[in-house]
């Protein structure tokens, strides 16, 4: 491979804003040009921009087809992960496009890059030494094949499987995912002193830890209130039940993190109420990780009901991790009260336990959806369908 030329960075440059289809159409106005391979890296650039932004906008880097670049993680979660493990060695099996083998090298002496997919791994390569960094061995092989020809344990080892079934559907159970972590396991831990598994959020927590064994830490990471991922840090041995930590990532922002215990969520002592003064909506990574009646505890707020995961009380605990709400209003489900109360005719609705959709009740109420007003959907501690008008605190 090679670096773009100085002609082909500035047609990047000036085009990575531009339609690359269209740009495609009139390669003829550039003809000393590979206009297709450059609308290719365009596209690329797009999809990555707000994912690996500063990939994104480093010319001298190649990109690889789409899905490569859609199944990547992202810069945030790269560099948080990469502050989970240390040692000296570490082996990421499922290479991809090499953002986390690029942040995990800033954390270890050595890290070993395994990619099955020959040109992709050619890619990468090739954006390493781009990017300055020479601790980073490529090896374009198969994960397993890799695996049983380790002669040396390294400190960890990182997976993310491929989550894409043979006809490209989206699969998450871990037997489902390439490669199989359920049948590698013992030579995984054969080969390594801890395991780092990256799961996607759709995967039940219960069942993972139903399948897995020895797992010592579990981080739920959202990112901007989004879950992205499920990390489960495996230890061989280790026998004591794993430490959940919900983690919410803003660039930009100090790292919001709260721990707690499966047996801590389950002795917890939750409060019942009616609606008070103010609402409060967990952050997303707490509620994929099942913070429900811990919470009530720990902030001392009331749960709605058992199976909303909204609380309320009657004094501001600004401590709370997630949105926090006043309640200024508690209107019927009907149109005309709903726009007295919103001479604009809208709001933001969020739906939780309720028996309509957010379309269904949107259109029920004749709201459009925007403004500063927030309309929760909700069951109360009697089964009762309401609704609660807030503001932002």
């Amino acid at each position: 491979m090679r670096v773009f030329s100085r002609e082909e960075q500035e047609f990047l440059r000036q085009h990575l804003q531009q339609d690359p289809a269209q740009l495609a159409l009139q390669a003829k106005r550039w003809p000393q040009l590979d206009i297709p391979k450059l609308a290719q890296q365009i596209r690329a650039r797009q999809k990555a921009k707000s994912k690996i932004p500063t990939w994104a906008a480093n010319l001298e880097l190649a990109f690889p087809a789409n899905l490569s670049v859609e199944q990547s993680s992202s810069e945030v979660t790269a560099e948080f992960k990469a502050n989970l493990v240390s040692g000296e060695t570490l082996v990421d099996l499922t290479g991809g496009f090499g953002v986390d083998a690029y942040h995990f090298a800033q954390r270890f002496n050595h890290v070993t890059y395994v990619e099955q997919q020959t040109e992709l791994a050619e890619i990468v390569a090739f954006n390493f030494a781009q990017l300055g960094t020479h601790n980073i061995t490529v090896a374009a092989t198969e994960a397993e094949t890799f695996l049983q020809q380790m002669t040396a344990p390294v400190d960890v080892i990182y997976l993310d499987p491929a989550r894409r079934g043979q006809s490209q559907e989206r699969v998450h159970l871990l037997q489902d995912c390439e490669p199989d972590v359920l049948r590698l396991l013992p030579l995984l831990f054969q080969k390594s002193r801890k395991v780092l598994l990256k799961t996607a959020p759709m995967l039940d927590i219960d069942l993972a830890l139903q399948q897995l064994s020895h797992v010592t830490n579990i981080w739920v990471v959202a990112v901007q209130n989004e879950c992205k991922e499920v990390l489960y840090l495996l230890e061989p041995g280790a026998q004591e039940a794993p430490l959940l930590t919900a983690v919410h990532l803003k660039p930009g922002q100090p790292e919001e993190s709260l721990s707690f215990t499966k047996d801590a969520e389950e002795n917890a002592q939750v409060f019942y109420a009616e609606p008070q003064q103010y609402l409060y909506e967990p952050n997303t990574a707490l509620l994929k990780a099942g913070a429900y009646k811990w919470l009530s505890e720990r902030f001392k707020v009331n749960k709605l009901h058992r199976n909303s995961h909204l609380y309320t009380s009657t004094e501001l605990q600004p401590a709370f991790p997630g949105r926090i709400f006043e309640i200024t209003a508690k209107p019927k489900p009907n149109a005309k009260e709903l726009q007295q109360l919103l001479p604009e005719k809208k709001a933001n609705i969020t739906v939780r336990n309720y028996p309509l959709t957010v379309a269904q009740l949107r259109e029920k109420v004749k709201l459009k959806e925007g403004g500063d007003q927030y309309l929760f959907a909700t069951t109360d501690l009697h089964n009762k369908p309401i609704l609660l008008l807030c503001r932002k605190v």
